[in-house]
């Protein structure tokens, strides 16, 4: 049985790693791979109903993930097609390429907090392209986009797929996380932020603005008052879990609904087809739903290693083999630049338990900001580096030339910060 899981969630694997190779999208790959584990599994136990029902526990943390991103997502999506997102554009008038580099890492970290460092991604890349005409310029700026946005997300519950499944499985908690890791996150982004600065000479050529040809023109006041709720509603979701107990994504499917009710009696004397792309229902079809379904897929593959007793067995491994603790977290962190840290983090969470680890132990912090930035060093291994992979065509060589050894700097350098402040300061 356990050959024939890792089999099936090997081949699965390596189909998605070279998805492009292959022509086969990777969230296909997944959700085949999630399913056949879990047939592989069944067929060698005998207690079926035992089966069906871990199966349908796993579910329900997982479903707990993928509803509050689509919360997630459909906010950003509602905030993007108000252009609340211009208000941060126009605030930036600076062309020095050293200070300007600083100001769009500072800007990127603190938003990839706030909202995720995906969505950060995307719309930081959106925003250089206006404010960037030199494309070999752009893509050393969008290099340290997705460090920063990387290291941005991991020091808070909200900011990183990985940190936010942490935080839903009861490992890290919202305060103590924050307060843990925002030096290591900023060392992280400052680190490499320094050594680039040397590289940079001269000023940007900015892109001049075209106007808006659209026939239903926003005013500055509702798109301030779309880009507020919905950053608002985000940040509020912790203070929603601290007081009601109730999960995440609870929270965010409330402030989704009064953002959905807000934008309704905001549009609501408006021309139907003149508003209609800027309703939530809209927003709804907007959204990526394949990435959804993409994290499905892989962590109920994760689940059936985990129910099977393999993941248990390879933490005892890790355990008598390396034995420090801090070397396997690091070692985790390295291997997320090649291998996504979404399942990485699953697995972890699988292999060691809370009553061995309780809730802010040194393991999970530590996983959280290795997770979640280690995944910088090489392009493909964080969802913020694929989707700039993606929209600026950069070539995987060229990332590796220019900006792994800068990830790879600000990574040690955090992950230092974090042992000596956790043996020395805490």
């Amino acid at each position: 049985m356990t050959t024939l899981l890792l089999l099936i969630f090997g081949i699965g694997y390596t189909a998605i790693a070279f998805e492009n190779n292959i022509k086969i999208n990777k969230t296909a790959t997944a959700l085949i791979t999630g399913v056949l584990c879990w047939v592989a599994y069944i067929s060698f136990v005998g207690d079926k109903t035992a089966v069906n029902l871990s199966l349908i526990e796993h579910l329900g943390d997982i479903s707990s993930i993928l509803f509050f991103l689509l919360g997630a997502m459909t906010i950003i999506e509602l905030v993007d097609a108000h252009d609340g997102f211009d208000i941060i554009t126009d605030y930036i008038t600076q062309t020095n390429k050293r200070s300007l580099i600083w100001i769009i890492g500072f800007i990127t970290f603190f938003l990839s907090s706030i909202l995720d460092n995906l969505t950060t991604t995307i719309v930081m890349i959106a925003l250089l392209r206006k404010l960037i005409r030199n494309k070999e310029d752009r893509l050393l700026f969008v290099g340290i986009v997705i460090i920063a946005a990387n290291a941005g997300g991991a020091w808070t519950p909200i900011g990183d797929v990985t940190t936010t499944m942490l935080w839903i499985g009861g490992q890290i908690s919202t305060v103590n996380i924050m307060y843990k890791l925002i030096l290591p996150s900023l060392a992280c982004l400052i680190i490499p932020l320094a050594a680039v600065s040397f590289q940079l000479h001269g000023k940007v050529e900015r892109i001049i603005p075209t106007k808006n040809s659209s026939t239903y023109i926003l005013s500055k006041m509702k798109q301030r008052i779309i880009l507020g709720l919905g950053l608002l509603i985000l940040v509020l979701v912790p203070v929603f879990k601290t007081y009601t107990h109730l999960p995440p994504f609870m929270g965010m499917m409330f402030g989704l609904g009064v953002l959905w009710v807000v934008t309704e009696i905001m549009h609501g004397s408006g021309e139907l087809e003149n508003k209609k792309h800027l309703t939530l229902a809209n927003a709804l079809h907007r959204i990526d739903i394949s990435s959804i379904l993409f994290f499905l897929g892989i962590l109920m593959a994760i689940a059936a290693l985990q129910t099977s007793g393999i993941l248990t067995f390879l933490a005892s491994w890790l355990a008598k083999t390396i034995g420090n603790q801090s070397i396997i977290v690091i070692i985790i962190g390295l291997v997320s630049s090649i291998i996504d840290n979404v399942p990485l983090v699953a697995a972890t969470q699988g292999m060691y338990s809370l009553s061995q680890y309780p809730m802010n132990d040194f393991l999970w912090e530590f996983l959280a900001f290795c997770a979640g930035t280690g995944g910088s060093i090489l392009i493909i291994g964080s969802a913020a580096g694929v989707a700039a992979m993606g929209m600026e065509k950069i070539n995987f060589f060229w990332y590796v030339k220019k900006i792994s050894w800068l990830a790879l700097l600000g990574y040690f350098a955090g992950a230092i910060i974090y042992i000596v402040q956790e043996y020395y300061f805490f």
